[in-house]
């Protein structure tokens, strides 16, 4: 049996009701219709995603900064 398969933008958006909104993460699933836990993956995955995307903005800038 396969695992379903949910696009990005409902990933998205699902994360963003809980990091954002500040809904709870148990809400935030029964209304999708998902498990807690597939929404708890989606969530860790896109906080680490996140983190990496600031961390590169802050190195370009700062590098452009020295270049400049």
């Amino acid at each position: 049996m396969s695992a379903k398969r949910y696009m990005e933008e409902f990933k998205i958006e699902a994360f963003k009701q809980v990091t954002e909104r500040g809904h709870a993460v148990v809400d935030v699933s029964a209304r999708l219709g998902v498990s807690g836990h597939s929404l708890y993956q989606c969530v860790k995955q896109y906080k680490r995603v996140n983190k990496e995307r600031d961390t590169l903005k802050k190195a370009a800038a700062y590098f452009a900064k020295e270049s400049g």
